[in-house]
């Protein structure tokens, strides 16, 4: 299985996404402290075979590529512009509202602490050219961490 681990790298939390890229599906979806960062992928390493870790351009990339040193495989640097502001739009094609909910606002259902997640899976999928749907075992309610 060809796994992939994207990050949204940011100055106080990462987002971090982890997919089959065979099944087009999103295994683990979390949002992270970034001083904790290295050692969750130590972590994560130790039992999921990733193959690359692709990591968006934006403020703290740089530092965050070097908390990683300690994987010897392929890391790449991505662009990432715009994706927290596309990450409002795809939350709602992962989470669609249904019932009378559909007559509030979505700015009301918008999760804010979930949006560094859904930029880091849209730093996976403009790399990949493809759509990945989520596992259904993902919860966002454990996506901060």
């Amino acid at each position: 299985m060809f796994k992939l681990l994207s990050i949204d790298p940011g100055k106080f939390k990462c987002g971090l996404v982890l997919a089959e890229i065979g099944k087009k599906k999103v295994n683990k979806a979390i949002i992270i402290k970034s001083d904790l960062i290295d050692e969750y992928v130590r972590k994560l390493t130790t039992f999921e075979d990733i193959s690359k870790i692709i990591i968006g351009n934006g403020t703290t990339s740089r530092e965050i590529r070097e908390k990683l040193d300690f994987f010897k495989k392929e890391i790449i640097t991505f662009e990432e512009k715009n994706t927290t502001f596309r990450a409002k739009s795809r939350y709602f094609e992962l989470f669609p509202i249904k019932g009378l909910k559909f007559l509030i606002p979505r700015e009301f259902f918008i999760l804010n602490k979930n949006l560094d997640a859904i930029s880091a899976l849209i730093i996976l999928e403009d790399y990949c050219k493809i759509k990945f749907t989520l596992d259904q075992n993902i919860d966002i309610k454990t996506w901060l961490k």
